[in-house]
C-alpha cells in the first residue's frame, strides 16, 4: 500500500488502551489477509479484527453477530456489491446507542462508485493504495463520526451534493456489472491484461472473459473501440 494522504496525523488511540471493532468485507480473500496483518495487531494499532466477509450475505450475517464499530467495505462484491450491504444495514448504523459505520475500501477510484455508497449511509471512502498507518486512521475517525475521503474522490462528493440534477442514467454501461466496469476502466487507461489481474487479485483468463463480456455487451470489436467508448463517456 502506498500513501495517498486520505488524512493527516495519528490518533494516538492504540497508546490510550483505545480499542475499534472491525469488520472486513471484501471477496479476495488475499487483500483480507493483507489488510488484517497490515492493521490487525491490536496492540499496535488499536483495531481489533473481529470478522470478515467475502460477499453481501456473509457481510450481514457477519456484522449483524458482532456489531462492530466500523466496517471495512469493498464496493465490488458478489450478491449485490457495497450499496446493498449498506440498505441492509440502515437500522445498525442508524442505531443511536451502538452505530455501525462503513468506511469504503475499494480499488475502484469512479465517481460513481463513490457517490453511490455515499448516498448508501457510508462515512468516508479510500482507495486501496492507502498506507496502513492512514487506514488506521481513517478507522478511529470513522468510528468517531467524522467523514473520511481519499483527497481527489472528496471533489467527487461536493460536486454530486451540490448540484439538484441526477446523473442521467446509461443504459449502456447498465449493462456491465461491477466487475466489467472496473476491467473496462483499466482496459481504457492502458493497463495490460496481466497488470489488471494483479490489480483486482483475479486471474489473466477471468480478465480475458471479462473483456469479451464487455466487448460483447457494447457490441464493440477491440480494446481501442472499448478506450474511444470509454473516453467519449469520461470513464477513464
Amino acid at each position: 500500500m502506498s500513501s495517498e494522504g486520505a488524512q493527516q496525523g495519528g490518533t494516538g488511540a492504540a497508546a490510550e488502551g483505545r480499542t475499534v471493532r472491525v469488520v472486513l468485507v471484501d471477496d479476495h480473500r488475499m487483500f483480507r489477509t493483507g489488510v488484517q496483518a497490515e492493521i490487525g495487531e491490536t496492540g499496535r494499532t488499536g483495531v481489533e479484527v473481529v470478522g470478515e466477509a467475502a460477499d453481501v450475505d456473509q457481510a450481514l450475517t457477519v456484522i449483524t453477530a458482532t456489531r462492530p464499530e466500523v466496517v471495512l467495505l469493498d464496493v465490488h462484491l458478489p450478491g449485490g456489491g457495497g450499496v446493498e450491504v449498506l440498505r441492509r444495514s440502515a437500522a445498525m448504523m442508524a442505531d443511536p446507542e451502538r452505530p455501525v459505520r462503513f468506511l469504503a475500501l475499494s480499488v475502484s477510484d469512479a465517481a460513481e462508485d463513490v457517490i453511490g455508497v455515499i448516498r448508501g449511509g457510508a462515512r468516508g471512502y479510500v482507495t486501496k493504495t492507502i498506507t496502513g498507518t492512514d487506514l488506521v486512521n481513517a478507522v478511529f475517525r470513522v468510528a468517531d463520526g467524522d467523514a473520511v475521503f481519499s483527497p481527489r474522490l472528496a471533489g467527487f462528493v461536493l460536486d454530486a451534493f451540490a448540484s439538484t440534477d441526477a446523473p442521467p442514467v446509461d443504459e449502456d454501461l447498465d449493462r456491465l456489472t461491477q466487475r466489467e466496469r472496473e476491467v473496462l476502466r483499466l482496459i481504457a487507461r492502458g493497463y495490460a491484461y496481466k497488470e489488471i489481474a494483479k490489480q483486482l487479485f483475479i486471474s489473466v483468463k477471468t480478465v480475458e472473459s471479462h473483456v469479451s463480456a464487455v466487448l460483447r455487451k457494447l457490441q464493440l470489436s477491440n480494446r481501442h473501440e472499448l478506450t474511444r467508448w470509454a473516453a467519449a463517456r469520461r470513464l477513464v
